[in-house]
């Protein structure tokens, strides 16, 4: 897969608060922890109704462990490791997903029929649900679905699953901090002036 390269333009869409307080769940064993339990926690210009509608999804569970653990493959699969950054579960992107997945409920039946999909493709196709297949046949299913243009009709539900989860994994990934590194993104910074410089100064007279 392309990895990063193919996926940096989407991380800077802005997830909003929201992706920083998702990435933000989680400590540095990457359990998760309690999170919004008093109004200390609150972000500067978070209003009362975002603040409880906020903790108020944080107390609830969608996906279930299996759910989980799969999502957690596929985003490793989509940003791994490598000698630069790590890889993507190790910065808090299932978690990311699960929050932004009962943020905005239209995620819901398209993720859990995605996650349905690919076992049930895994199933019929190697005898075992996606996480417990060889690394080798996760990689040769997820070839099916991560391209479009070259994808098999019969496997669109895979490939629009796929888009989707793509696309949240990296929004999750490079909007965490290890994530905007990885852009080499280093926000505004001063200049610092030397002068003009001597070929422009001769140019214009100033210098023999």
């Amino acid at each position: 897969m392309n990895r990063r390269d193919t996926l940096k333009a989407l991380g800077l869409l802005a997830a909003g608060s929201a992706a920083v307080l998702a990435n933000n769940s989680c400590d540095s064993k990457g359990n998760k922890t309690p999170a919004l339990t008093d109004a200390a926690d609150k972000m500067p210009g978070i209003q009362e109704f975002e603040y409880e509608r906020t903790k108020q999804l944080y107390e609830e569970t969608y996906f279930n462990e299996h759910e989980m653990a799969t999502i957690t493959v596929l985003a490793d699969i989509i940003i791994p490791k490598d000698d630069k950054s790590p890889a993507a579960s190790e910065v808090g992107v299932p978690e990311f997903i699960e929050f932004i997945v009962k943020d905005i409920p239209d995620h819901k039946l398209p993720m859990r029929g995605g996650l349905k999909w690919l076992d049930v493709y895994s199933l019929n196709n190697f005898k075992n649900v996606f996480i417990n297949l060889k690394p080798e046949e996760q990689i040769a299913i997820v070839d099916e679905i991560a391209y479009p243009s070259k994808a098999k009709p019969e496997m669109a539900q895979g490939v629009n699953f796929f888009n989707r989860m793509r696309d949240l994994t990296a929004s999750g990934f490079y909007t965490s901090k290890e994530g905007i590194a990885d852009l080499g993104y280093v926000g505004n910074r001063p200049g610092v002036w030397t002068g003009v410089p001597p070929d422009i100064l001769k140019e214009h007279g100033f210098l023999s």
